[in-house]
């Protein structure tokens, strides 16, 4: 089976066993995380697909956290012409890597 949930303002196309990153979320690597907010749920051969209003009822996913990181860093560089200005300042978003485990 596979899915769509939303966490983090983002929506995941995932199935069991996907490794993925979300926004970072206030769990400690090694715990389970209950993903709650899924918008669509179907087989595997696209047969069987079931639309929330806007969320289903009664499905979550549970997830396993491997880790809590931050990814690599960006730079945002702001310009105006003309009047000598520039900034140049860096970001990295933190994130979770998460490990599916199951469909309920």
């Amino acid at each position: 089976m596979f899915a769509v949930i939303e966490t983090g303002g983002k929506q995941y196309l995932i199935k069991t066993g996907d490794t993925l990153k979300v926004e970072k979320l206030d769990v400690e690597a090694g715990k389970e995380v209950v993903f709650d907010k899924v918008l669509m749920l179907a087989k595997e051969d696209g047969s069987d697909v079931k639309i929330g209003k806007p969320y289903l009822e009664g499905v979550s996913i549970a997830a396993t956290v491997e880790e809590q990181g931050r990814s690599r860093k960006l730079r945002v560089v702001k310009f105006k012409r003309k009047v000598r200005y520039k900034r140049v300042i860096g970001h990295r978003q933190a994130f979770t890597k998460v490990k599916v485990k199951e469909v309920k």
